[in-house]
């Protein structure tokens, strides 16, 4: 039986966040959404390979470039809320939220037109007619999804930084078992194919969206949570937030649409069918992304609450377990090479394509279990706007290049797109791990001290507004003024 406890306001040493509850988390949410991984997209794809690309191209493509940019607009929240719970001021983090999801529903707004003019993007990039076209159709199906994600995003940060993850993970699984079920009619029993699929995936995005809504709004009340605030949607203060919302969205899309670009190249491959579905498989059997979140609250709430010490050695610990992790991780793949795709498709020719190129996921387990904790540690310690040049640099400076020579003047395809791609993540890594290494953990707690002064509470907008440095012209300096970069 599930015990929905209030959220009390404790100390950060018995509030810190698990990451087990939160690896179980991210394990449902991918699931849930990937292209590979998603039991949508598997199950309507045991009868045509083409409905599986359709999908992963719908998925990967359009439906992944909302979700990273709306997913990084909320990271902002992640700070600030993490920041606030651990010096104590827990009233703030129902302000954030709403504003958050005020910001987040407008940004949503403008990205429906992408949903619309799916299918003739895809074909302009050079995807195949019958694949861009069948992907078209399934993205504008899951055009109401997006709109979820206004609810969903600023609801699960107000929860984690207060460690409540637990409730997050119950209610995730209890939206997978339900989709799994909905899939089984809809698709199964019915007959409906994608549009089934489509049909699943919107009705458990909304459902875990409304049941986090329900479960803040009913036991968070005084803990976080004082009813809506009219001072939320005040136009100052949403644009002010709205500034430092999208240093956050750029960080973290830099790094979501990196792989996205990797399918898009891939796409334009001999048997493309062949090379997105291997692809897509790949890119998305990652679980490390738990620890993401695991270790930006756990140091948000150490600088917020002026423990340095205890931030450093966080941080730290979960790089070390991460980076054994992604080992072992490493060693099943080269293990399992030729079976593990089996997880994920029936296909035999998909499933030997994907056993080819099993050394480069080794190799991407290693790195995929240690970057998204330092990007965690960025968020945490509000660095987003500095890691938003880096990724740049490395990803759109040295790895795509790279990866579009090897694959295309070099011809070695897939392999060679994806070589390259890795390269630019492996640079990525080596520069935050030295950043990190050479982090002044005193200062970082005193400027989260200056954030949570100029954004907890007290005084007017106008002097929040001065404080912040005076975000109105919203250039590169002053993103990076907002985050103390």
């Amino acid at each position: 039986m599930i015990e929905w406890r209030p959220c009390v306001a404790t100390s950060t040493g018995n509030r810190a966040l698990k990451p087990a509850p939160q690896i179980i988390l991210c394990a449902a949410q991918l699931a849930l959404s990937m292209p590979a991984a998603c039991p949508a997209t598997t199950y309507a794809a045991l009868r045509r390979r083409r409905r599986r690309s359709a999908a992963a191209l719908g998925l990967s493509v359009v439906s992944n470039f909302s979700f990273g940019f709306l997913l990084g607009m909320a990271s902002a929240l992640e700070t600030l809320c993490g920041q606030a719970y651990g010096a104590g001021q827990v009233a703030a983090l129902g302000l954030y939220m709403q504003r958050s999801c005020a910001v987040l529903a407008a940004s949503a707004l403008l990205l429906a037109p992408l949903y619309a003019v799916a299918g003739p993007l895809l074909r302009a990039l050079g995807k195949d007619a019958a694949v861009a076209d069948a992907a078209g159709d399934f993205t504008l199906r899951l055009l109401p999804q997006m709109f979820s994600l206004a609810v969903a995003f600023p609801t699960q940060k107000f929860l984690q930084a207060q460690g409540r993850v637990a409730a997050l993970a119950w209610i995730s699984l209890a939206a997978l078992a339900a989709h799994v079920a909905m899939l089984a009619l809809l698709v199964g029993v019915l007959g409906w194919g994608l549009r089934g699929a489509a049909a699943a995936y919107e009705v458990t995005s909304w459902g875990i969206a409304v049941a986090q809504l329900l479960y803040v709004t009913r036991r968070c009340r005084g803990h976080g949570w004082e009813g809506l605030s009219w001072e939320a949607l005040h136009l100052r203060g949403l644009w002010a937030f709205a500034k430092l919302s999208l240093a956050s969205a750029v960080m973290l899309c830099l790094e979501v649409w990196y792989m996205m670009v990797l399918v898009v190249l891939t796409g334009r491959l001999d048997d493309a069918e062949m090379a997105v579905g291997s692809v897509s498989i790949w890119c998305e059997a990652m679980v490390f992304i738990g620890l993401n979140a695991a270790i930006s609250v756990r140091l948000s709430n150490e600088l917020g609450s002026g423990r340095p010490r205890a931030a450093k050695q966080a941080v730290a610990a979960v790089v070390a377990q991460s980076l054994a992790m992604g080992l072992v991780a490493m060693a099943v793949v080269l293990a399992y090479r030729n079976s593990f795709a089996a997880l994920f498709t029936g296909d035999r020719g998909m499933q030997a394509a994907v056993g080819k190129v099993a050394y480069l996921l080794a190799v991407t387990m290693v790195l995929n279990s240690v970057q998204p904790v330092i990007s965690g540690v960025a968020i945490g310690g509000g660095w987003q706007a500095l890691v938003a040049y880096i990724n740049l640099g490395c990803y759109y400076t040295l790895g795509l290049p790279l990866g579009f020579c090897l694959g295309y003047l070099l011809r070695l395809g897939a392999q060679g797109i994806w070589a390259g791609m890795l390269c630019g993540t492996a640079l990525q890594t080596l520069i935050l791990l030295a950043l990190i290494w050479n982090t002044d953990w005193e200062a970082e707690a005193a400027q989260a001290k200056e954030r949570i002064s100029a954004w907890g509470g007290g005084g007017s907008e106008e002097e929040q507004q001065q404080q912040q440095g005076g975000l109105g012209t919203g250039t590169a300096g002053n993103l990076k003024e907002a985050f103390r970069v």
